[in-house]
């Protein structure tokens, strides 16, 4: 089912681009678009989790360097059936942390110093019980290329921008109007794609971390915790793009009135409360 969603998702952005390219150049337009395409399908496939480290300036950490927090992703790792990913520390003081790769043999996770300094040790297993769930379900591989997908459509519609202004009044250019409210609709059908991806890809990574836990009060107080933390501030260079590979939304400070609509993440309440319900359930 993941492999048919990665396709669908790809076939997307490769349709958009040469829809896009179409409506900017034509024929000749739609055939670079066609080439670009291509070349972005590759490089989220095989790459995106690369970029995605690199962008937030993850550094890979050995079990020399971080014992502690190596043995808990091991055991976690052992108890979901799945290989060791390698560990990343971000050097950031804003608690939070994400998974990433395109599989459980290619995979990583990534936590923030300041989620370290934060939570305690086992608040810290939860929430690495949450991320290795993604990647036992294979979550981060959609999520990493939706993230690919939105940065796409955000490049697109500065595009479209810059030619509804300076492009139209030719014969031979697209209609200006068009290119403009394309420009308006285009991330938000990023925003509603990442909505619909993440949701309910973070309630089962929460049920998740609890039965691979058996303890879901663990990820009750570092879900609190950290959605306390996060809206006082955010990871330096988060993104919209990425921000749904975060188990906390990044924004989360400024998600208010109608843009709350379009958050990639259900609210910590509802998460805090659905754990709530699987106690009884686990023991």
């Amino acid at each position: 089912m993941e492999v048919v969603k990665t396709i669908v998702l790809l076939t997307l952005m490769t349709l958009l681009f040469v829809w896009v390219g179409g409506i900017m150049g034509g024929t000749q337009g739609m055939l670079i678009a066609l080439v670009m395409a291509g070349v972005m399908n590759f490089v989220s496939y095989f790459y995106s989790d690369t970029l995605v480290l690199r962008h937030y300036h993850a550094v890979e950490v050995s079990p020399r360097e971080a014992k502690g927090l190596f043995e808990i992703v091991q055991k976690l790792a052992n108890r979901a059936n799945i290989p060791m990913p390698k560990v990343y520390i971000i050097p950031d003081g804003t608690p939070n942390a994400f998974a990433t790769g395109r599989n459980p043999q290619n995979a990583a996770v990534a936590v923030t110093e300041g989620l370290l300094q934060l939570l305690d040790e086992n608040e810290v297993e939860a929430v690495l019980a949450h991320e290795l769930s993604h990647v036992r379900h294979y979550d981060i591989l959609v999520g990493t290329i939706a993230a690919t997908i939105a940065g796409a459509i955000a490049m697109i519609a500065n595009m479209l921008q810059w030619g509804a202004m300076f492009g139209g009044g030719r014969d031979n250019r697209p209609n200006p109007i068009l290119m403009l409210v394309l420009s308006l609709v285009l991330p938000l059908a990023a925003a509603v794609i990442q909505m619909a991806i993440s949701r309910n890809r973070e309630y089962m990574a929460d049920e998740g971390a609890a039965r691979l836990t058996r303890h879901p009060e663990w990820l009750q107080s570092a879900l609190s915790k950290l959605s306390t933390y996060n809206k006082r501030g955010m990871v330096q260079e988060a993104t919209t793009q990425s921000a749904h590979m975060f188990i906390i939304n990044p924004f989360a400070g400024k998600n208010i009135s109608f843009a709350s609509l379009f958050s990639t993440h259900p609210s910590t309440e509802d998460r805090i409360a659905r754990l709530e319900a699987l106690k009884s359930q686990i023991r």
